[in-house]
């Protein structure tokens, strides 16, 4: 038997492909979770590159010690913490805005808390 949660995400996923595509200019934030990690990457469709990536399980996130808000904890903080270091790497690229692609996942929970913390670092969306 199949697990509908997931053929649920993946249909989700392929609707919302069809419409998001990333360019130089405006690359696409795609968004992967799984239970201990979340994983985020700026991708160029047209060349079919990857521009920059972060996750959780990456050394620099481990050095630079994620400060998480008051507000949110547990896994949901840290992706707001890799949401905000993802957007100083942005910026730093002179990227001034992106397409979000949520991958299928709902806008809920650690997937918002990583979209508000590219946002709060002061990329457009």
């Amino acid at each position: 038997m199949k697990n509908k949660k997931i053929d649920s995400r993946l249909r989700r996923k392929k609707s919302i492909r069809k419409n998001v595509f990333g360019t130089q200019l405006r690359p696409r934030l795609s968004v992967f979770r799984s239970n201990l990690h979340i994983y985020a990457q700026l991708i160029d469709d047209e060349s079919g590159k990857t521009v920059l990536s972060v996750s959780t399980a990456s050394k620099e996130v481990k050095e630079a010690g994620i400060t998480m808000p008051e507000n949110m904890k547990g896994k949901t903080g840290v992706s707001f913490s890799v949401g905000v270091m993802l957007g100083k790497k942005i910026l730093e690229n002179k990227i001034e805005s992106i397409i979000f692609d949520r991958n299928g996942y709902l806008y809920h929970g650690r997937v918002k808390a990583l979209a508000e913390g590219v946002r709060n670092a002061g990329v457009k969306f």
